[in-house]
């Protein structure tokens, strides 16, 4: 389908002269094809922790799932959604970088490396559509510590432990 037919595909990106880069274009493309082919959009039946977040204002819903293996360190990241191709791919590249990553490391990530993994300048009105997958990590790894916090799933020392993935 045309992105300039299908408003939810439209990208709002470019240099003030209204021109792509070519690494600008790159990046577009990869956009549009985790829009077209996301990675990882399925909702896992066996999780750690999963988050819903929807932005009103443009309609985008994400929920994102982690599963943890035994040393917290992610096993498998999905997501399950609808929205603009910026939130959709977002998600998707999202799930793919988190896989392997520690726990600790989740917590870490901050939106410059959300919108370096997307490669383009995003405008203030798609800002929250790009985000809304860090979001919903964020705020699903609040909830699960406020849930290990009442019923201790995982000791906070293993949290902290100097493991790697």
């Amino acid at each position: 389908m045309n992105p300039a037919m299908n408003p939810s595909m439209r990208l709002e990106v470019g240099t003030e002269s209204g021109m792509l880069s070519e690494d600008e274009e790159i990046y577009r493309e990869n956009i549009l094809d985790h829009y077209r082919s996301p990675r990882n959009k399925k909702a896992l039946e066996e999780y750690t922790f999963r988050h819903l977040e929807y932005n009103p204002i443009c309609g985008d819903k994400i929920e994102l799932f982690i599963k943890l293996n035994g040393q917290l360190c992610v096993e498998e990241a999905a997501f399950q959604g609808e929205g603009c191709a910026i939130s959709q791919a977002s998600v998707s590249m999202l799930t793919e970088k988190l896989k392997g990553m520690h726990l600790r490391d989740l917590q870490s990530i901050k939106k410059e490396d959300v919108l370096d993994m997307l490669g383009i300048s995003i405008g203030l009105v798609r800002m929250k559509c790009a985000l809304l997958p860090l979001k919903a990590l964020h705020t699903g790894i609040a909830k699960q510590d406020q849930q290990r916090d009442k019923g201790d799933r995982y000791e906070q020392n293993t949290i902290n432990s100097r493991s790697s993935c």
